[in-house]
């Protein structure tokens, strides 16, 4: 590294946490705001990618991460009326012992919290930032509603999420669409009600109707471990379906996955339930003027395809590898862009196309789902695709960041990279 930068990273999710540890270690000096008083994580459970966890174990986390959650092999799902086979995705067709890791949102901020906390890292909270100005030096700072200024900086990264009030700062317009159905979510006891603790488990009814089981390991004082229970649903019936009442909805859900009633007997609040609303957005060039985005603020899809942390986290990475390669600012924010321009072009337009199929009001095309997946799934190489695409390994990340490509064990659930021993 040819300059020690003052960095200021918004935000305190994955991409702001990874962000602040990565830039850190790198030497320079960071400093990480947050608008919550006390930092915590927001949503339900996640899927740790072989992507994501490349970069963990860049970072020597990914070790207790694999530890806390569970093992993913398999994302399943079948027709809630005919029984066939809609979605059948194996980590196995990578051949190289790959697997996801399903993990509480809240066991993963942990992590990296702590990381952060024991590093040289200046975290300030209890600040909601409403803009960034530049001073007369030219270096910005974050403005909050109330006018204070904080900074100035050599350089600001914006991790705040798709509501960022900042992205009118990009070099480029946001490009927005937002998708008509989000989804609740719940954790609840796994326990031992004949559910696969290695498998994502999902049924659907058209594309209208979704519910899905996601393990997700252990966290704080539960006894035994837990799952993500999801159901999807359009933000705006969101009061309808309180009004109705669980026991409306429970029906429902029974009616088309009867397995899951006793997951769904220990579901006895509708508070219990985080109600998550998704969006297709993207930054055409993630940076401003020494600002930089990451993570859902530079772009974000709908889950179906498992990417939004692990897209964060190699955001993370990739724009500290270009600061460490490029002195000056503005090239170095051109080369962070250019090192995953393809790869979120690739995933954001896989979600666009795949999304309407499984999460949307057509009554076509989950007829063409369903006739046209078992045929093609049974295709040479089909498996394989797949599977690279659900680990975020397609257009090749990890080369373009220097990273090793995974090998994992998933015989014992540790984590070594291609070449090397399990280290992390």
């Amino acid at each position: 590294m040819t300059r020690r930068r003052e960095i200021a990273v918004a935000g305190c999710g994955p991409a702001g946490l990874a962000a602040a540890l990565l830039l850190e270690r790198a030497g320079h000096q960071v400093t990480l705001i947050e608008r919550f008083k006390d930092p915590q994580p927001l949503g339900s459970g996640l899927i740790l990618q072989p992507s994501g966890l490349a970069v963990l174990h860049e970072l020597g986390l990914a070790a207790p991460l694999v530890a806390a959650g569970s093992r993913i092999d398999r994302l399943f799902g079948l027709n809630a009326i005919s029984g066939s086979v809609v979605l059948d995705v194996r980590y196995g067709a990578l051949n190289n012992g790959s697997f996801g890791i399903g993990i509480h949102r809240a066991a993963l901020f942990d992590v990296l919290f702590a990381a952060v906390k024991a590093r040289p890292i200046a975290i300030e909270t209890g600040i909601e930032i409403a803009d960034i100005e530049a001073g007369a030096d030219g270096r910005p700072a974050f403005v909050t509603a109330a006018g204070r200024r904080v900074g100035p900086f050599d350089l600001a990264i914006d991790a705040s999420g798709t509501r960022s009030p900042l992205l009118g700062r990009a070099a480029r317009p946001m490009v927005r669409r937002p998708l008509s159905y989000g989804a609740l979510w719940a954790n609840v006891p796994l326990g031992d009600d004949g559910f696969d603790p290695h498998a994502l488990e999902q049924r659907y009814h058209r594309a209208s109707m979704m519910v899905g089981v996601l393990p997700i390991g252990r966290h704080g004082a539960e006894p035994g471990p837990l799952a993500s229970v999801f159901w999807s649903l359009k933000p705006e019936a969101h009061a309808g379906w309180r009004s109705a009442g669980l026991a409306s909805w429970k029906a429902e859900a029974e009616r088309y996955w009867p397995a899951i009633a006793p997951l769904l007997a220990r579901i006895v609040d509708p508070d219990q339930f985080t109600l998550a609303s998704y969006r297709h957005q993207t930054l055409p060039l993630p940076y401003g003027d020494r600002l930089a985005f990451i993570g859902d603020a530079a772009h974000s899809t709908s889950p179906q395809l498992g990417q939004g942390a692990n897209m964060a986290l190699l955001d993370a990475l990739a724009l500290t590898r270009a600061l460490v390669a490029e002195a000056d600012l503005d090239r170095a924010l051109r080369h962070y862009a250019g090192l995953r321009r393809w790869h979120v072009r690739l995933y954001q337009a896989a979600s666009r196309m795949f999304t309407p199929f499984y999460q949307s009001d057509s009554l076509l095309l989950p007829l063409i789902r369903d006739h046209l997946v078992p045929p093609l799934a049974r295709l040479p190489g089909s498996g394989h695709l797949l599977a690279s695409l659900v680990s975020g390994l397609v257009g090749d990340p990890l080369r373009k960041l220097d990273l090793k490509e995974p090998c994992m064990d998933a015989a014992i659930g540790r984590l070594a990279f291609a070449g090397e021993g399990t280290r992390g």
